[in-house]
């Protein structure tokens, strides 16, 4: 069998560790093509696993538009069993269109390859497994890269150029407006530090970001920080949000909704900080320390 699999692609460039764990999970299918669109291919010829490499070059391509790159794909689509993409925010705009003109079901957030038909996912928060068996002649698959190893970055694939029908002329780019921060991309770091509602303010989460910075650490939110306008958007950690298994988390003032324990229990080592001892986090935490976390948190800073 045969997987063509969506580079993720971000600033020009290939999301190296998003595209080695989808690589890393569709090789599970078979011999690897990786479409590269709007982005240099030498880099991702290197991540092991991948047999081939197809570059699209094309303008249309170039800002990710999800039209342009469905069209490709379904032009691609032929000699392959299985199309795959990074659970991203890419793969998750532009997978559905495929399957849709392909006619097949979506398989999302898929963390377990069964067999070249059978996958699981979780469901209702991720309190349970889905498994389920796609009789599609296409499978079209969304890997959640949290759940996946990154494959290596020893391999030596062709590159070859790759070629679709273009502009379909249904979206226009206009402009990217592109956070700028030192900090790890949050959904690929190592360490995160995260706060909620117990935080307080916006101006009480610069405690939460000395923290991260001096731990080399992303920063996270859970929901009701973010509504609450405490942190940006892009921060929320949870079922609406990123779902992220770093080597550490942190969690400050986090009280553990459902919601929020979706994006993060499959973090390595889970440390809480809250006040309220009953809190559900501590459910799930390796580490939980019931302190004041206005008091433990710069304490902690203090004493990294």
């Amino acid at each position: 069998m045969a997987v063509l699999c969506l580079a993720d692609v971000a600033g020009g460039a290939v999301a190296l560790d998003a595209t080695a764990k989808a690589v890393s999970a569709s090789a599970k299918l078979g011999d690897v093509t990786l479409l590269v669109c709007g982005a240099p291919g030498y880099e991702a010829a290197k991540i092991d696993g991948v047999a081939k490499v197809l570059v699209a070059d094309d303008a249309a391509y170039a800002h990710g538009l999800a039209e342009n790159l469905a069209d490709l794909i379904v032009s691609l689509a032929g000699g392959y069993s299985h199309i795959t993409a990074a659970a991203t925010t890419t793969g998750k705009n532009v997978l559905p269109r495929v399957a849709a003109l392909l006619d097949v079901m979506v398989l999302t957030d898929v963390t377990s390859v069964v067999d070249a038909d059978t996958f699981q996912r979780p469901v209702y928060a991720g309190n349970a497994i889905q498994t389920v068996r796609s009789k599609d002649e296409k499978k079209v698959i969304t890997f959640r890269t949290s759940t996946f190893e990154a494959a290596g970055s020893g391999g030596s694939a062709a590159v070859e150029a790759a070629s679709g029908a273009g502009d379909t002329g249904l979206s226009a780019f206009v402009e990217d407006k592109v956070a700028e921060s030192d900090r790890p991309e949050l959904t690929s770091a190592k360490i995160v530090v995260s706060g909620g509602r117990g935080v307080g303010s916006e101006e009480s989460f610069a405690i939460i970001e000395a923290l991260a910075d001096k731990l080399g650490a992303a920063v996270g939110a859970s929901r009701a920080a973010v509504d609450s306008g405490f942190a940006p958007n892009d921060w929320q950690v949870g079922q609406t949000g990123k779902v992220v298994a770093p080597e550490l988390y942190i969690a400050c003032g986090i009280s553990g909704a459902i919601q929020h324990l979706a994006g993060m229990k499959d973090s390595k080592v889970i440390v809480a900080i809250n006040k309220d001892e009953e809190a559900p986090i501590f459910q799930v935490a390796d580490f939980g320390l019931v302190a004041d976390l206005f008091d433990a948190v710069p304490e902690m800073t203090e004493k990294l």
